[in-house]
């Protein structure tokens, strides 16, 4: 199973909404899919139709009792993908793992035995905190969502150490698959400036397809849907499915789904 961690320490980029309709395209493209939710809010969860008195189990169990992710995975409404979900008791699980010894390895450990998906996507929260931390040294990879604002760009460079940090500390094999532009505007000037800049700065690292800024994505979670399910010919859903083939055509060659 291929693990990729969607992360990025600033709030409002577009992080969970990646996460949704990027793991929506997958499942619909035929991979086995698994979306784990480890932000206390719960916003994935949500946004693929998993209400929080639905949620019996969720990714604070596996964190903090260590229960086997195969007990706490729920199946979605979307076919093909699979959903570890979120509560809200989640917030205290830093505080409780702190004095754990392997508190920054616990994802890791229960990914590593289980089976039955062929790729598992992390919607990490808004922090660089132990719950990131988890999602760092559980991943193969990172995908970093990134709004196309000048102080998005000084949050990239904060991350970019992070990630370094992880790699010398903790996951030596951690890389980095992309970076994704969202919330694009091209009326202002401002979005091409930046995304010149990052482009500049990180090349063939930045995805092609950008995510515009469009008001489908904003409606469909409030239906409990990806946006690929609420309006699959939206320019925000046809975005993402384009980031999603960008994605498929990055991975390695011999863990790609048959």
């Amino acid at each position: 199973m291929i693990v990729i961690a969607i992360a990025n320490q600033k709030g409002g980029v577009g992080k969970t909404t990646s996460a949704i309709n990027i793991a929506t395209a997958m499942a619909a493209s035929g991979w086995r899919t698994l979306l784990i939710d480890l932000d206390p809010q719960g916003n994935a969860s949500t946004g693929v139709g998993v209400g929080a008195a639905q949620r019996d189990m969720s990714s604070y169990d596996v964190l903090v009792d260590e229960i086997a992710i195969d007990d706490c995975v729920m199946t979605s409404s979307i076919p093909g993908l699979d959903l570890l979900p979120a509560t809200v008791d989640l917030s205290g699980a830093e505080v409780e793992l702190v004095g754990v010894e392997d508190r920054t390895h616990r994802l890791r450990k229960a990914l590593a035995s289980h089976q039955g998906h062929d790729i598992c996507f992390i919607d990490c929260p808004p922090s660089l905190g132990l719950l990131t931390l988890n999602a760092l040294c559980a991943a193969d990879t990172l995908l970093v969502p990134l709004q196309c604002e000048f102080f998005a760009l000084e949050g990239l460079s904060q991350l970019l150490q992070t990630v370094e940090q992880v790699q010398q500390r903790f996951n030596p094999d951690l890389g980095i698959i992309g970076i994704a532009l969202t919330m694009f505007d091209r009326r202002n000037r401002l979005t091409d400036q930046v995304s010149d800049d990052v482009r500049e700065c990180l090349g063939d690292l930045v995805f092609e397809a950008v995510i515009p800024r469009n008001v489908r994505l904003s409606e469909a979670p409030s239906h409990g849907l990806p946006a690929l399910i609420y309006d699959h010919s939206c320019p925000g859903s046809r975005a993402y499915m384009a980031l999603a083939r960008e994605l498929i055509g990055r991975l390695p060659e011999e863990r790609k789904a048959a």
